[in-house]
């Protein structure tokens, strides 16, 4: 698996890893029970301090999107996280929104702005 960071993007590291995991996950390139690498082999091959993949990390398992096994290693979760469908679109309502807002903001009408989140749905490829 590879990640990639910019820290001069402006979005902090830990979010810039979880984003690249849960993509990876949703586009099916990480399957349930695929090994990450450990925080330590990580934060070496990023060039992080370890405490940010850590956190990263804890957030992904606070999410249910992967497992830590203490001792045994970090893996991706079987299935969808144990959420309701209420928390799932709580979660996700600030992100349709930034992507609304932004939209808007370059005049784009909203059909144009549906047709660009079903495009990328689809390149993720079907899921329910």
């Amino acid at each position: 698996m590879l990640l990639h960071v910019n820290p001069s993007s402006g979005v902090p590291i830990y979010l810039q890893i979880e984003a690249q995991i849960k993509h990876a996950v949703a586009a099916g390139a990480l399957k349930p029970a695929d090994a990450l690498p450990s925080v330590r082999k990580l934060a070496s091959d990023l060039g992080i301090n370890p405490n940010t993949v850590a956190r990263a990390y804890q957030n992904l398992d606070r999410d249910g999107v992967i497992s830590a096994v203490p001792g045994g290693g970090t893996y991706v979760a079987d299935g969808v996280p144990g959420l309701l469908k209420a928390e799932k679109l709580r979660r996700l309502r600030p992100h349709a929104r930034q992507i609304a807002v932004e939209g808007r903001q370059m005049r784009l009408a909203p059909e144009e702005i549906v047709r660009l989140v079903q495009e990328e749905l689809g390149k993720l490829g079907e899921s329910s």
